[in-house]
């Protein structure tokens, strides 16, 4: 309704509202800021949300007695599982005996089964888990060891089980595949490399794997220094999700880096749409050099380059070459592509094989117990040329190695660092780099199982 149209009676209301309209207008605001900080006042006295009051109950539970509950446990069946591997010595008593069985007729059974009886024929080394029950009777048995024809290239076990089946035993083997399983590992040198991998309970071969493809950047004979860090992705090869013990293939180390007196060196395994791989380092270069460091996987230097007094002769003289300490039938390789000069007897050198690497360059492996190779064959890097031996004039097992280049001697433990490396394919750059940045999370990960890496970028 307008106020001009209000009743007369209502007309000096109207005159007054017009004259003190404004005051009314900030009274009103002021009114309404005043509910505000009553709001705000209120609100502080409130209980937090974050913060609510908090009241202790307790309530009294009752448990069963000590007594009681030992008698529960005591009566309640327990299967006991154990783990070893058979020895040498073993006989079926010894065995059950260290997988803690107390059973007259498992005994009977493993000593009379034509089955059973394989538990501790052949080789030692056998994987066995026993399941016992708490009075020590065998209630299982299984048995995992590398299968009798494992020429296949599909790597195989064989699993040999005994289950008791009412008041009998029965026995079955069955041949199955080994399955590559992809592990994790890091250490810190603190006396030699194998001790190092015994203590992260790395097999020995992929510590040989290790010590194989840094051999170019790093002599293990004579740089390895205390506190030097690596760390490893690779494939183990697993029956039934155990890692083997026994001599097969090993599974391929996959990516590693050993951090050698600071300096990190990187290797990651790179395969080809063929199938065909090789070791490179994360900038795409090669870790394969036209020479190998060693003619033997892994061994002991026993007398470098230098002048030294001859065992035998007993005369101070020039020695050409490097001799490594091995076992006696230690396989010798070449270490690079060549071919066959010489293979033969060579007066105080025994057995021996000399190669020719094209027109500079030349080795030669002596004392061997057998050649493996004949005059003129070609010869890739790493094939077999012999056997470590003590042929000629040699106080015991062992490899003597020379390297010639135009006719001179020189130290084959600087040849391998100096040899050019290859670069990957820039076609497969792309795929390399994406496999490198996958390598290096790896890497990362296994890191965290000792610590102490360089980090990579």
């Amino acid at each position: 309704m307008s106020l001009d149209r209000l009743p007369a009676p209502l007309l000096p209301a109207r005159d007054w509202l017009s004259r003190h309209s404004r005051g009314l207008s900030t009274g009103f605001v002021v009114l309404l800021g005043g509910f505000a900080a009553a709001a705000f006042g209120v609100a502080p006295l409130l209980p937090d949300p974050a913060d609510p009051p908090q009241r202790l109950v307790t309530q009294p539970i009752a448990s069963p007695g000590m007594n009681e509950q030992l008698d529960a446990l005591a009566d309640h069946p327990l299967d006991l599982w154990r783990s070893d591997l058979t020895r040498t010595t073993d006989n079926v008593d010894r065995l059950l005996r260290r997988l803690g069985v107390v059973d007259a007729d498992a005994a009977a059974f493993l000593r009379s089964d034509a089955l059973a009886k394989r538990l501790l024929d052949g080789q030692p080394g056998k994987m066995v888990q026993a399941r016992a029950a708490s009075n020590g009777a065998l209630l299982e048995l299984v048995a995992r060891y590398a299968a009798a024809d494992n020429a296949r290239r599909e790597p195989q076990f064989t699993r040999l089980s005994l289950t008791r089946q009412g008041d009998r035993w029965v026995s079955r083997t069955e041949v199955l595949p080994l399955v590559a399983q992809v592990r994790l590992a890091s250490g810190t040198i603190r006396s030699t490399l194998f001790a190092a991998t015994d203590e992260a309970r790395i097999p020995d071969a992929v510590a040989a794997q290790l010590a194989e493809i840094f051999a170019a950047d790093i002599d293990f004979h004579r740089e390895l220094h205390k506190g030097d860090t690596f760390s490893v992705v690779y494939e183990a090869l697993t029956a039934d999700g155990e890692p083997v013990t026994w001599a097969t293939p090993t599974g391929r180390v996959l990516s590693a880096e050993f951090v050698n007196g600071g300096k990190a060196y990187h290797a990651l395994w790179y395969a080809d749409a063929s199938g065909r791989g090789a070791y490179f380092g994360f900038d795409g270069q090669s870790r394969r050099r036209s020479f190998l460091a060693s003619p033997m996987e892994f061994s002991r230097v026993t007398s470098g380059f230098a002048m030294r007094f001859h065992p035998i002769l007993q005369t101070l003289r020039a020695h050409r070459g490097v001799d490594y300490a091995a076992p006696y039938g230690t396989p010798v390789r070449s270490v690079g592509d060549g071919v066959v000069e010489f293979a033969g007897w060579q007066s105080g050198y025994g057995n021996v094989v000399k190669l020719q690497h094209g027109k500079e360059r030349s080795t030669l492996y002596a004392h061997l117990s057998r050649i493996d190779v004949r005059p003129g064959q070609s010869i890739e890097q790493g094939q077999r040329v012999g056997a470590v031996g003590a042929t000629g004039w040699a106080t015991g097992p062992h490899l003597h190695f020379e390297f010639q280049i135009n006719g001179q001697h020189v130290d084959p433990l600087s040849i391998a660092k100096a040899a050019d490396p290859l670069t990957i394919d820039s076609a497969a750059r792309a795929r390399f780099a994406e496999l490198s940045r996958s390598a290096k999370l790896q890497l990362d990960l296994a890191d965290t199982l000792a610590g102490g890496r360089v980090p990579l970028e």
